[in-house]
């Protein structure tokens, strides 16, 4: 899943550092759903279930249901906090395969994964199958984990 670090405060987009206050490119339609995760979430769900053994030879999912977005919903939650609607463009699927063709490595890698995570979508295609693999937030309600609207606040 995607790092809030990595992800979040460029909207998605590659080489930026910090969110937009202007536009925004999104690659594909926007609308495929993407799994954000604080680095400091992932590494509280992973200590509580090092010594679980509900956890043992099972894949744990971290997957809060307020972090599960698209970059449309995640470039509308940015638009909200700072009150500026950003000019968006959008770069079609097609256009997106060519550019991985055409670039060179380490920029054909990262695009690549822009087109699986935000293109296909592929985080979200999968239920979590009760024999191999849980899910952190349903086993562990207790802990508290960082919202992406509330990982946005710092850059407001």
């Amino acid at each position: 899943y995607c790092f809030n670090g990595f992800c979040v405060p460029s909207l998605g987009q590659l080489g930026v550092t910090a969110p937009p206050r202007d536009k925004v490119v999104i690659h594909g339609d926007g609308n495929p759903k993407a799994i954000f995760n604080t680095e400091e979430d992932i590494a509280s769900f992973t200590i509580k279930a090092v010594d679980d053994p509900r956890t043992l030879n099972k894949i744990l999912y971290i997957k809060p249901s307020e972090n599960v977005l698209s970059i449309n919903q995640l470039v509308a939650l940015w638009e909200n906090k700072i009150g500026i609607i950003l000019h968006k463009t959008f770069v079609s699927e097609h256009q997106l395969l060519k550019n991985i063709q055409e670039a060179a490595y380490p920029l054909n890698l990262m695009l690549a994964f822009e087109y699986s995570i935000f293109v296909k979508g592929d985080h979200t295609h999968r239920e979590i199958e009760a024999s191999v693999g849980l899910e952190a937030t349903s086993l562990y309600p207790d802990v508290k984990y960082t919202t992406v609207d509330e990982y946005l606040n710092q850059f407001v």
